[in-house]
């Protein structure tokens, strides 16, 4: 006697995640995998820069006979004394006093995302973004269930004056932003707007998410401290790097600081997604910061994209219609573009891979109603020569109608 099918078992997870859309920049880069498109989607730090000999010693170093077996051992969730004793003194030299204890390792910064949205969210929760802002950090929050809410935002970053009144509706649960060359747009939040910023937070009383994986890569201007280290923030502010864009992102190797009232339920949530970051790259990139001068490698980095970022720039006035704007970033790796009138960059990117050539629609990057004629270009990965001919493709497609 055969017996009907048992019903699938039913999943909240399922009907959540069917409500968040994949990354347009992670769908892209699988379909412009091809050696002759030359792509300016991706926020790729330039693989040529990789220190593979440096990388590979300290590797060698921390997975010799005399240490390899307890690098390979389990470790605890907080991660490698000595590599945060070394993110510490980074972080105290760019303004931000930290101690080791103050910092959690993790699994690239995107992970230290999702740990603040597990430790802080619960579903119908405020977060306030700037507008247009990170698109993983809007997958984050809400697949925590919040509630995502813009705020306008001008060429000096985040407007304080808008962000008040939206505090004042929303009573928000967190600020998130990128205040230093900002994804997508590369806009840098000014000393007096952070300050703003600060202060209101501390007599609102909402937290606020600092993402700065970029800020170390400063071509002009003077250096401006973290957000976090401005007076009102010290209590209630959340900090998170990485050392992908200043190393090699293949490490997934991220850091977040917080206050104490919330690190023990980072490090639960933390337990929860992974138990630890990889021991064995910690260990490596440990001994790395003992025995390199990474400063001196970011000086390198800086030397060597800004000329990228000028040869860009000098091409958009070359290949856009009258009318078309953009940002200048003072650091990063992103130009934040709009064409003049009501184009569509979803329909020209269409055009623009038939030319072998990408960028990332600005759409995806609006948490409200999207800029359709915005879009993202990335100058960090080629070289000027290269930079010009994908320049001068994208200039065939702004043509081709």
């Amino acid at each position: 006697m055969s017996h009907p099918p048992a019903p699938a078992p039913k999943s909240a997870m399922v009907g959540r995640l069917g409500r968040i859309d994949s990354s347009p920049v992670r769908d892209l880069l699988a379909l412009i995998d091809r050696p002759q498109v030359i792509s300016f989607a991706g926020g790729l730090p330039s693989p040529e820069f990789f220190d593979l000999d440096g990388l590979r010693d300290a590797y060698d170093y921390v997975l010799s006979p005399a240490r390899g077996r307890r690098t390979l051992q389990y470790s605890s969730t907080e991660g490698d004394p000595v590599l945060r004793e070394a993110l510490a003194r980074r972080l105290s030299d760019r303004g931000l006093e930290t101690s080791a204890g103050d910092l959690l390792v993790t699994t690239g910064s995107q992970q230290a995302i999702s740990l603040v949205a597990t430790a802080l969210l619960e579903p119908g929760d405020i977060v306030l973004v700037e507008e247009p802002t990170y698109l993983a950090a809007l997958q984050c929050f809400r697949l925590a269930g919040a509630r995502v809410v813009p705020v306008r935002s001008d060429e000096n970053g985040l407007d304080p004056v808008a962000l008040r009144e939206v505090v004042e509706r929303e009573r928000p649960t967190m600020l998130y932003l990128v205040p230093t060359f900002a994804n997508p747009t590369g806009r840098t939040l000014t000393g007096p707007r952070r300050q703003a910023v600060a202060e209101l937070a501390a007599a609102q009383g909402f937290w606020i998410l600092e993402d700065d994986p970029y800020g170390e890569l400063r071509y002009h201007g003077e250096p401006l401290p973290p957000l976090s280290s401005y007076p009102g923030g010290e209590g209630n502010s959340i900090y998170l790097s990485s050392f992908s864009k200043i190393g090699a992102p293949g490490l997934r190797l991220g850091w977040l600081r917080a206050p104490m009232s919330l690190r023990r339920g980072l490090t639960i949530a933390k337990q929860a997604a992974d138990l630890h970051t990889s021991t064995v790259d910690q260990a490596a990139v440990a001994r790395y910061l003992a025995e390199t001068d990474l400063d001196d490698r970011v000086r390198s980095l800086r030397e060597a994209y800004l000329p990228r970022r000028d040869t860009m720039m000098d091409a958009l006035a070359t290949i856009t219609p009258p009318g078309t704007t953009w940002s200048t970033p003072d650091g990063g790796m992103f130009i934040w573009v709009r064409l003049p009138g009501e184009m569509d960059t979803a329909q020209l990117l269409q055009r623009a891979l038939r030319h072998d050539v990408a960028f990332v629609p600005g759409a995806p990057f609006y948490s409200g109603e999207p800029d359709r004629a915005t879009l993202r270009l990335s100058f960090s990965t080629y070289p000027p020569e290269e930079i010009i001919e994908g320049m001068r493709r994208l200039g065939e497609a702004l043509r081709d109608r």
